[in-house]
């Protein structure tokens, strides 16, 4: 399988987290005063970008929305969003506008609507299905950072760690100093998202938002209907981040989620040694992985026309085994590195040479969504920001001691990250979730990413909400087919029945696979 670039950049940041964030925030759905300039601009709605050819085939038009830069000053200055839509066709049945994100933080969405469209059959006639790039990611006054330096070779896992930590500081600065981010920095946090997604609710004239966000969107949508409970319709959030832990928590926390992964795959790729070579025991397998870290933490490893280093190394693991369908890439890909090891002349597979591209090439739309998933992680929560500990040594101990259970995940689920050395700091506290706000909730039980244990612990946090678990190993779970993926028919029946209907499911309930075959279990 083809990952997309920006989706593989998008899952080398991961998730963000609500947790920790304190501070009441407006339940009401009567617009603030202070946005009365804003909520009578006329759209100007033509045609979408050439380069998003699925919402033209779609019938999709798009538009810019003028919102504020900082939301207790409406009257400064102001920024624009894109937006895109689509239609619904059975205009006699119209339930409203339908608001998608596809995740990150920093991942653009707005053609993401023409992607899940599809998904969605017959309830997707019902809305005007919207997409946006959230501020200061793609289209939506873009934060950029300029190229980084390429990575220093280190020899050594202390020498790695230490060459991490420059590089966060060294992002920091260069991320306040390029262009006019000293001003827009401060205003990135998921708080203003929630709030321009509401604004965007405004403007398109409508009463209440429906909503389908998936991953650190799943977030974004528990985090609206805490703010604007009043304005939430029907609301589908896919893939969640535990409450209850910080930013940096949640990183550790999947960690050991994703060893588990890696043992999965190791007995899947033990079963067929004969083709990949890489052993006949999970444990034989492992060790095959384990000792790649080895080799590239002693210094990069070449392959091809590039090198291979430990960071590159994890981030493209964790990326494989999230997903049962990736085995069969992952088990290659170590074939090659092995064989690569071995002093053989060898090209690195297509999957994997995506990966080294991807951190080796300039590229500004990568830039531009590293560079502002970091001013989401840095702009939320207390200080240090997120959660994530001031201190670089606190990183270099936790690490340390995770590698006793976590020999091949550690240093990624510790990473450090430019938060402690940000120049900006949050501007207010984030929102702490607890209501009871009708919606429904999707999470696969292996999730490797964001453990499922998260959504169980966010459940309790929405009172109102019904959890569907998907019995699989992946991140997000509705509309797989769509992404050449293997469906789950169970969960996308329920997600669209209640898109159509706005009945929930009369209980939290698994959907599982025996023999292949999809059903629904309480």
């Amino acid at each position: 399988m083809t990952i997309p670039r920006a989706a593989m950049a998008a899952t080398a940041l991961g998730a963000a987290a609500l947790v920790g964030w304190t501070g009441p925030v407006p339940a009401s759905a009567a617009p603030d005063p202070g946005l009365s300039r804003y909520l009578g601009q006329r759209l100007d709605w033509g045609a979408c970008p050439a380069d998003a050819p699925d919402l033209a085939e779609a019938g999709a038009r798009c538009a810019r929305v003028t919102v504020p830069l900082d939301y207790s000053a409406p009257g400064g200055r102001s920024i624009e969003l894109a937006i895109s839509r689509i239609r619904g066709g059975d205009r006699a049945h119209r339930r409203g506008i339908l608001l998608t994100n596809p995740g990150g933080p920093g991942g653009p969405g707005l053609d993401h609507t023409a992607r899940l469209r599809p998904a969605m059959g017959e309830a997707a006639d019902r809305y005007d299905l919207i997409g946006f790039d959230p501020r200061f990611v793609g289209r939506s006054t873009p934060i950029r950072c300029g190229p980084s330096p390429r990575p220093e070779p280190t020899h050594s896992r202390r020498e790695a760690f230490d060459a991490s930590v420059r590089k966060a500081r060294e992002t920091a600065q260069r991320c306040y100093e390029h262009g006019d981010n000293a001003a827009l920095l401060p205003h990135a946090s998921s708080r203003n998202v929630v709030r321009d997604m509401d604004l965007i609710r405004a403007v398109l004239g409508e009463r209440k938002l429906s909503y389908y966000g998936v991953s650190y969107g799943a977030d974004l949508g528990a985090a609206y209907t805490q703010a604007f409970p009043g304005n939430a319709d029907r609301v589908v959030i896919d893939s969640v981040t535990d409450p209850r832990l910080t930013q940096y928590e949640n990183f550790q926390a999947a960690g050991e989620a994703q060893e588990r992964g890696l043992d999965e795959w190791a007995a899947w790729t033990a079963r067929r040694h004969g083709e990949y070579r890489l052993g006949d025991t999970p444990a034989r397998v492992r060790a095959v992985v384990e000792r790649l870290g080895s080799r590239v933490d002693d210094g990069p490893l070449p392959i091809g026309d590039h090198t291979l280093d430990a960071s590159v190394l994890g981030l493209f693991l964790r990326q494989m085994v999230g997903g049962e369908e990736n085995d069969a890439t992952l088990a290659r890909a170590v074939r090659n590195l092995v064989d690569a090891a071995d002093g053989r002349d060898v090209r690195p597979i297509p999957e994997l040479s995506m990966w080294l591209e991807l951190f080796t090439s300039p590229d500004p739309a990568l830039d531009n969504l590293f560079n502002s998933g970091n001013a989401i992680f840095c702009g939320d929560g207390g200080w240090p920001a997120g959660g994530w500990p001031d201190d670089p040594e606190r990183h270099w101990r936790d690490t340390e001691r995770a590698r006793r259970t976590q020999p091949v995940f550690a240093a990624t689920a510790n990473a450090v990250f430019p938060c402690p050395f940000w120049k900006t700091e949050p501007r207010e506290p984030g929102i702490r979730i607890g209501n009871r706000v009708p919606l429904l909730m999707l999470q696969a039980t292996r999730d490797n990413n964001v453990p499922h244990a998260g959504a169980v612990a966010m459940r309790r946090k929405l009172q109102g909400s019904r959890l569907i678990s998907a019995d699989i190993r992946a991140h997000g779970v509705y509309g797989r087919g769509t992404d050449g993926l293997t469906p789950v028919p169970c969960v996308d029946q329920a997600v669209n029945a209640y898109l159509r209907t706005g009945t929930l499911p009369p209980a939290d309930s698994t959907c599982r696979r025996p023999s292949g075959r999809p059903s629904t279990t309480s």
